[in-house]
């Protein structure tokens, strides 16, 4: 259970981290539209978002899926733009 903390308390750091400050702005995209009567779509998007997170995270620190930072680096904006506009 130690190891559960120490994962969760890195990926909290990661996410409120002011350089990774696209993370919240893409949530904070996701959840603008529904109100507080709809938090079980709020908390189903944030999973969703989370899992999607991990999964390339783990795809690329294994070298299973290598693509050019210059490219990741280009697409987060527009996936939050794209998002938002939607």
């Amino acid at each position: 259970m130690s190891q559960f903390w120490l994962y969760f308390r890195l990926g909290l750091e990661h996410v409120l981290d002011w350089n990774a400050y696209d993370h919240i702005l893409f949530l904070i995209v996701l959840v603008a539209a529904y109100s507080f009567h709809t938090w079980k779509r709020v908390l189903w998007l944030v999973t969703i978002f989370t899992l999607g997170h991990t999964i390339s995270l783990f795809l690329s620190v294994y070298e299973i899926v290598i693509v050019d930072s210059t490219w990741v680096e280009f697409l987060i904006p527009l996936t939050i733009l794209i998002t938002a506009v939607f």
